[in-house]
């Protein structure tokens, strides 16, 4: 994962295209770093087998088998599909130093990374917004 934001996103729109993209909780979220309430997202306890992608531009962020029950009140993932699907920021809004996580792709704000989960293989906790993903279920054959 890349641990800067500073290279330019390889997929890039103007705030009037994401306006016009975005409904405008995704837009909130994803292109101005809020936060859904936590336990209402639509991924908190979903335990369906495939792939999340980024809302805003389709890449794949995290796969459901790192997914875990961490009981934070967002989908938790202890780590990210592929080291560059993800960026990572330093966050020091709200008086707090944190661990931003944005889309590798487009640079949207999907949530923040913590490592407070010792009962994961890495450690780590992303914590993401359920607004700023999407689950494409795994197709049985």
């Amino acid at each position: 994962m890349t641990t800067s934001a500073s290279q330019q996103p390889k997929v890039q729109k103007t705030d009037e295209e994401w306006r016009a993209q975005l409904t405008p909780e995704e837009y909130a979220v994803l292109r101005q770093a809020g936060t859904e309430r936590a336990w209402t997202g639509e991924y908190v306890d979903t335990k369906t087998v495939g792939v999340y992608e980024c809302r805003a531009c389709g890449a794949e962020l995290f796969r459901s088998e790192t997914k875990f029950d961490s009981h934070c009140g967002w989908p938790s993932f202890y780590e990210a599909s592929a080291e560059d699907n993800v960026v990572l920021r330093e966050d020091r809004s709200y008086g707090m130093v944190r661990t931003e996580v944005l889309c590798g792709t487009c640079h949207s704000h999907l949530g923040h990374l913590f490592d407070d989960a010792p009962q994961t293989p890495t450690g780590d906790r992303y914590c993401i917004n359920s607004v700023s993903i999407r689950l494409q279920p795994a197709t049985t054959s």
